[in-house]
Formats: C-alpha cells, structure tokens, sequence
C-alpha cells in the first residue's frame, strides 16, 4: 500500500533519494571550514601590517597554498549547497527556480575556479 495519490504515481513524484546525501555534504564542508576559517583568520591577524611580498611569500609556500585551496573549494561547494536549499526552498516558480540554481551553481564554479587560479599562480610563480 502506497501513501502517494494516484497522480503522484503517474508523475513519480516522490523522494529523490539525494537529501541524506545533501545533508551530510553540508555538515561535513561545515565542520572543516570551522578549523580552516579560523587558521585563515589567526593567519591574516597574525600579518597586519604585512607588506605584499611577505604575504606573497606566506601563500606561497605548499603547506599554506594547500590549506587556502581547501578552504577555498570548502567555502564555495558549502554556499552552494546552502543556496540550494534556500532556493528549492522558497522559489516557487519552476523556471525560475531553474535559472537561479544554474546561476548560483556557476557563480560558485566560476568563483572557485578564480580563487584556486590564484593560489596556484602564487604558489608555482611565488
């Protein structure tokens, strides 16, 4: 016996089976961007002042080119998944729905790939 109306059967509407999936990837970009921020954040506390070769040298060494690309991809796949849900959440027309998720979805790629561009030019130019 089915819980779902006839038309939902006709339709298949129903679990998309992604949501446990969805959940965990969010609590898990969650929890490493808890130590990365708060790295990254002692770090540029610890060089105010700092001229921009010093910060330079500082990101380009593999330790810390490492860790910012972590925290780089982490921020933006995490935001992603955020604005996901707000958006399948709270937008309720299909096609706009539809273009705001390939927006943000390119917006994030987009981002992430300028970000990891960045450190990577840093690091091998450094």
């Amino acid at each position: 016996m089915s819980l779902r109306s006839p038309l939902a059967r006709v339709r298949h509407l129903g679990s998309a089976k992604d949501g446990t999936a969805h959940w965990w990837s969010q609590r898990l970009t969650a929890l490493a961007l808890i130590p990365l921020t708060l790295w990254f954040a002692a770090s540029l506390a610890a060089m105010a002042g700092a001229d921009f070769y010093t910060v330079r040298a500082w990101v380009a060494s593999p330790v810390v080119a490492s860790l910012l690309l972590l925290l780089i991809v982490a921020t933006f796949y995490h935001a992603y998944l955020g604005l996901q849900v707000v958006i399948e959440d709270y937008v309720h027309g299909e096609a706009m729905k539809l273009a705001l998720l390939l927006v943000v979805a390119a917006a994030s790629i987009l981002l992430c790939l300028a970000g990891t561009l960045s450190v990577l030019l840093i690091l091998f130019k450094g």
